[in-house]
């Protein structure tokens, strides 16, 4: 529950971002009903998934903290284990990026100088 509340707050300011549960369980961060973020857990422990573009994906998977998400990482999504991740800062950019890349242009315009 901390991990969604930390995700929540990071991303709290990006206009109409919408936090609802999907048909598996997945706590998923929405824009326009488009996904960037989904939150699982597995019994490896809690997992965060990423949307982002290819060569993005392919320069973390160069990492050996991230791989690519199950069934969808051929789209560019990109997974690492909650107690596996870096830098915390760097995981807030990469999902703004993701708002960036599922959000309408008129939405990307309302994002505050240095979102």
């Amino acid at each position: 529950m901390a991990a969604v509340a930390r995700v929540r707050d990071a991303l709290a300011r990006l206009p109409e971002l919408v936090e609802r549960v999907d048909k598996f369980g997945h706590t998923t961060f929405r824009v326009r009903d488009k996904p960037l973020v989904f939150m699982g857990e597995d019994d490896t422990g809690l997992w965060l998934s990423v949307k982002g573009d290819l060569y993005t994906q392919e320069f973390l998977l160069r990492r050996d903290c991230f791989e690519k998400t199950p069934y969808i990482g051929h789209h560019g999504w990109t997974s690492v284990r909650w107690d596996r991740i870096p830098d915390w800062e760097e995981m807030v950019e990469l999902m703004k990026q993701a708002y960036r890349l599922v959000a309408p242009a008129r939405l990307k315009k309302l994002l505050a100088d240095g979102e």
